[in-house]
């Protein structure tokens, strides 16, 4: 494939996330939405950090990757840099991608306005943090997102189920939730979204 035949399906590929992702963000907010806005502030440089995906919806960026893990590095009160690793199969390279994190004024810290290839633009919610800091849940709003993060690459089954049930409790379909391969023996097993590269 020639690099301009690549360059104009890279350029088509963004075009329909960034209306995927527009459409994602622009759902009504539900009342379980309004009990997290006015929960309490977090503390953002706690929150900074490795955090390993430990499930997801899948979705158009992330589906197909394994080991997926986020690296939070906070450069101001509002803004923070975010490098996303993840592999598309046991015996494939590290890839990385960087995106670029704004923290929405009067959130609380919660709300992040979070733009893939510096481009497209979607909004994150953490709707939760372990007092430990162990684990969070997030969201988009419309939940047509959602993710387990953990500082751990795997959590222990009843924990795991503890937090699919929390995030059902915010309105999430958990039905679409699947858990994040992160090591060559999960992969093919139930529940677990598959890499690209099996």
């Amino acid at each position: 494939m020639d690099q301009r035949l690549s360059r104009v399906i890279a350029l088509l590929a963004t075009v329909l996330l960034a209306g995927w992702l527009s459409a994602c963000a622009s759902r009504g907010a539900s009342p379980a939405d309004a009990a997290t806005v006015h929960a309490d502030p977090i503390d953002l440089q706690a929150f900074m950090g490795t955090w390993h995906v430990v499930a997801r919806i899948p979705n158009m960026i992330e589906r197909g990757h394994m080991g997926g893990r986020m690296d939070y590095a906070l450069q101001s009160p509002e803004r923070v840099d975010i490098t996303y690793s993840y592999r598309t199969g046991p015996r494939e390279d590290w890839r990385q991608m960087r995106l670029a994190g704004q923290v929405q004024a009067g959130s609380g810290g919660r709300d992040w306005r979070v733009r893939f290839f510096r481009l497209v633009p979607t909004t994150q919610r953490i709707l939760e943090i372990d007092p430990d800091g162990q684990w969070a849940l997030l969201n988009s709003p419309g939940r047509e997102l959602a993710w387990i993060f953990a500082r751990t690459p795997e959590l222990d089954e009843t924990l795991y189920r503890e937090l699919r049930d929390r995030l059902r409790g915010h309105g999430v379909d958990t039905d679409k939730v699947w858990r994040v391969v992160h090591t060559p023996e999960q992969v093919g097993q139930r529940g677990f979204d598959q890499p690209n590269r099996p």
